[in-house]
């Protein structure tokens, strides 16, 4: 479960080339677009601009490079030229790369247009919960120290925390060890130690937690019909702390 310096700095390498993804995609006019549309552009990006190989293309036999949920999809959904991204929409791409044989994980809720103030406070707290999460990773703490930071702060702002999906580790596989739940009870769990590679990515339903998985197999939603927001970024466990190896440019290190 842990890589050495010069592993990380590759995962490192693709963390930054994903990050450059991110900022494509925060200047595409999204209103108006089909999740399809942002998958074709998103899959020339990383291989035509970046030279990169879209990591979830292929994978466990999913044929799109992101996946795409819209509010009340919780996470998975897949990319459709019939859905299209309406004013009001929130927005999740979760999307992962490979470069030099390592890759990264990585996603963002979008706000389109104008988007309702209770969608608002709900994709602003989920940034902070993963961000909580990210605060609490450094060598000698617990797994369960991680979750019981994110699910405190979803709960103080009157949202769920959705248990049927994790963060996980990372590296030259996609999911690898440990499981990374985001809730728990502080000092259980595993043990975190340096060169540990694992993604935080809490999902906050508005209502409650329960979700179900729709026909095809693929996309999650709320059981309630109610929406759901998500953030997720690859972090290493340093000597002292933690590093954000998908951190983008228009983010602080550590902000909440």
């Amino acid at each position: 479960m842990t890589k050495t310096p010069a592993e990380i700095g590759i995962m490192a390498e693709a963390g930054g080339l994903l990050a450059l993804v991110f900022a494509y995609l925060d200047g595409l006019p999204l209103q108006g677009m089909t999740t399809l549309d942002v998958n074709d552009l998103v899959e020339a990006f990383i291989v035509d601009r970046l030279g990169a190989r879209p990591a979830s293309k292929g994978q466990y036999g999913y044929g799109f490079v992101l996946n795409s949920s819209r509010n009340e999809v919780v996470c998975h959904g897949v990319p459709s030229k019939d859905e299209i991204i309406r004013d009001g929409d929130i927005v999740n791409f979760d999307i992962t790369l490979e470069t030099g044989g390592y890759i990264a994980d990585s996603s963002k809720t979008y706000m389109v247009g104008q988007v309702s103030a209770p969608a608002r406070r709900l994709v602003r707290t989920s940034y902070e919960a993963m961000w909580k999460g990210i605060r609490a990773v450094r060598p000698g703490v617990t797994l369960g120290d991680i979750g019981h930071a994110i699910e405190k702060h979803a709960k103080a702002a009157g949202y769920s925390i959705v248990r049927d999906y994790c963060g996980h580790g990372i590296g030259r596989e996609m999911h690898e060890d440990p499981q990374v739940l985001h809730f728990g009870r502080p000092g259980h769990g595993l043990t975190l130690r340096e060169g540990m590679v694992f993604t935080i990515e809490p999902m906050l339903n508005q209502g409650r937690p329960t979700v179900r998985t729709r026909s095809d197999g693929w996309t999650v939603v709320t059981t309630d019909g109610k929406l759901s927001a998500q953030f997720e970024h690859t972090v290493a466990v340093t000597r002292d702390g933690v590093r954000v190896l998908t951190l983008r440019d228009d983010e602080t290190p550590l902000a909440a």
